[in-house]
């Protein structure tokens, strides 16, 4: 079931959202700065290929304040708004029954776009 859903979502706009995703990552790769910050826009763009039957969970060894602080510069430079499109997306589809499993995988988005660092994706 989890491959039907995936191949919907891939043929409805999922491709294009994990496309972004890869561009964006390949810009910030560019930057030794946004080796990090492009990591983590690659684990979304993962995400963002085959969201169901993903689960998005917390490392046990997380280092606590260096997620915490690049959680907060992610947040101010774009993760926020990240967050709001799928968020945005999200209501959108949640409007029609058909919608409702693909709007709760972008509600899944959104919740790792705010704060992707400090989560792996299983």
């Amino acid at each position: 079931m989890s491959f039907i859903g995936n191949l919907i979502w891939l043929l409805f706009g999922g491709i294009m959202i994990a496309i972004e995703y890869f561009v964006c990552s390949i810009f910030l790769i560019l930057t030794i700065v946004g080796i990090p910050f492009g990591m983590q826009t690659l684990k979304l763009g993962v995400l963002a290929l085959w969201p169901f039957g993903s689960e998005v969970r917390y490392q046990a060894q997380a280092s606590g304040c260096l997620n915490t602080l690049m959680n907060v510069i992610w947040l101010i430079f774009g993760g926020f708004l990240i967050a709001l499109t799928h968020i945005f997306w999200g209501l959108i589809l949640a409007i029609t029954i058909i919608g409702i499993p693909f709007a709760r995988q972008h509600f899944k988005l959104a919740g790792v776009a705010l704060t992707p660092f400090g989560r792996s994706i299983v």
